[in-house]
């Protein structure tokens, strides 16, 4: 029997470059744009075939901003909030429309999707591999570099990172990826190195005066972030000046950031089949939309790809 192999997307991760990678070929005969929801069915087609998951999910961010990440850090995704609002990410007025047709598409075809309330797609993907991985392989696909943290050759799990190479030639980041590109050994000290080096686009600040050199030689030398924080304490003489200044400086960031920068690995999900469908779950409503928004190739392109007929 071939080895199981689970198929984890970044939902958000890949509609977001679908939009923005995709021409908008004006195909719905109802006036919506249809780049992203064409582009993230191709990159479906073309995973699923070049990969051979047994098991597919599309992880879902029901909450993209939890509320207990911003009480644990205010700043955590300020500037992607639209208009000063408390409430929705900003996103293009061209992909707003698109998204409940990608949920339509997965949903007729049989795909399972999964979010959680008041979490974010990493922490389904953060749970979900952890369930899996020792079990089967466990392929992660994402263009964000947070899931690097999940990376445990041991167990299986590694990212397929399509931030350079799209889909088709993706990094394929293993341990062996993350030490010869960040110079840290496995995920969970990707995640130690991340932590201090915070990240501006998630609006997490780090560590004043130590970037990604410099976290990732600290988190070699002492072994974790908990070692480097405790030797901070005991005045370890390692660490003097600007450095110790700085680290000392932190200390409320430090307390705080490792569980907001850290995916959940423990939620709560409801027990659903995550396997490949085996037949189309609604045939009428994927005909529909294939009519009305013109996506007659893009899926049938994952059509073939399953093994389905419509």
């Amino acid at each position: 029997m071939p080895t199981a192999r689970l198929l984890l997307l970044d939902s958000a991760s890949l509609y977001f470059r679908a939009f923005y990678g995709v021409p908008e070929q004006g195909g719905s005969r109802l006036g919506v744009p249809t780049n992203a929801i064409r582009g993230f069915l191709d990159m479906i087609a073309t995973l699923v075939t070049a990969h051979h998951p047994t098991h597919l999910v599309a992880c879902w961010d029901d909450d993209w901003r939890p509320q207990w990440r911003v009480d644990l850090i205010p700043s955590y995704k300020t500037h992607r909030v639209a208009d000063g609002s408390e409430v929705a990410e900003e996103s293009p007025d061209d992909l707003s429309p698109q998204v409940p047709l990608i949920v339509e598409a997965l949903a007729a075809l049989g795909i399972t999707r999964l979010g959680a309330a008041g979490f974010e797609a990493d922490d389904v993907i953060g749970t979900l591999a952890t369930r899996h991985g020792g079990t089967g392989a466990v392929d992660v696909v994402t263009g964000d570099r947070d899931l690097f943290q999940l990376v445990d050759d041991e167990r299986g799990i590694r990212v397929l990172y399509t931030a350079r190479g799209g889909v088709r030639e993706p990094d394929i980041v293993t341990q062996a990826y993350l030490h010869e590109r960040y110079a840290v050994p496995t995920g969970a000290a990707y995640l130690d190195m991340s932590v201090l080096r915070g990240d501006t686009s998630d609006g997490l600040p780090g560590v004043k005066g130590i970037g990604e050199k410099t976290a990732a030689a600290l988190i070699e030398e002492f072994g974790s972030l908990a070692d480097l924080r405790a030797a901070v304490d005991g005045g370890d003489p390692r660490l003097k000046g600007a450095r110790r200044a700085n680290l000392e400086a932190g200390a409320d960031y430090l307390d705080v950031a490792p569980r907001v920068v850290a995916v959940a690995r423990d939620i709560a999900l409801p027990e659903i089949s995550t396997a490949l469908p085996t037949q189309v779950a609604d045939p009428v409503a994927l005909s529909a939309l294939a009519a009305d928004h013109g996506l007659t190739g893009p899926i049938n392109r994952v059509l073939s790809a399953l093994n389905l007929h419509s």
